[in-house]
């Protein structure tokens, strides 16, 4: 679990060392909100894959088929592990061939939020997204696109405001059929 009380503390202590005063009216509060804002904004580390796919495992065996599902533009951020800097204007596309179940749309959406609450890289974001939608789903043939900004290019370092970083996990058929890649263009 997240320890709030010892966010605050460090938030303070950075602070000092950033050469601020915490205990000044803009201040005074904010370790207090930077530990409420981790506690939300990393609310996937205090769950396991297996977990999340627990918590979104509702799906369907009726209208279930040998089509595509493909979700497109699903819309959610993360935080890199190396800077604890901010991945945003993320979109995920999420497909999978059903065999012999569906999965609620908003639960894939659901799974993307999950799965970025954590510090991480990208890439483990489109593997680990893969590997509870194999597990919900039962397919192997899944596909993860993702596409996002960093800010610690855009922001820091290089400062590249407007580069994006594409990642994709494409399993079984994703990997060889050309039919199914291009659902995913």
């Amino acid at each position: 679990m997240i320890d709030k009380e010892a966010i605050e503390g460090h938030i303070r202590g950075i602070l000092i060392a950033l050469g601020d005063d915490p205990d000044r009216e803009g201040l005074r509060e904010t370790p207090k909100r930077v530990a409420n804002m981790y506690e939300e904004v990393f609310e996937g580390m205090n769950y396991s894959n297996h977990e999340i796919a627990e918590m979104f495992d509702k799906s369907f065996e009726e209208g279930a088929s040998d089509g595509v599902v493909v979700m497109r533009d699903i819309d959610f951020f993360s935080y890199c592990e190396h800077h604890m800097a901010l991945m945003y204007d993320m979109k995920a596309t999420v497909a999978y061939v059903p065999r012999g179940k569906v999965i609620g749309l908003s639960k894939i959406a659901r799974i993307c939020d999950m799965v970025g609450k954590r510090l991480q890289l990208q890439e483990k974001i489109g593997r680990d997204i893969a590997d509870i939608m194999t597990e919900v789903t039962g397919s192997p043939d899944i596909a993860v696109m993702i596409e996002a900004c960093h800010s610690c290019v855009s922001a820091r370092g290089i400062k590249k405001s407007g580069t994006k970083t594409y990642t994709a996990e494409l399993r079984g058929e994703f990997r060889t059929n050309p039919m199914l890649q291009m659902y995913l263009k």
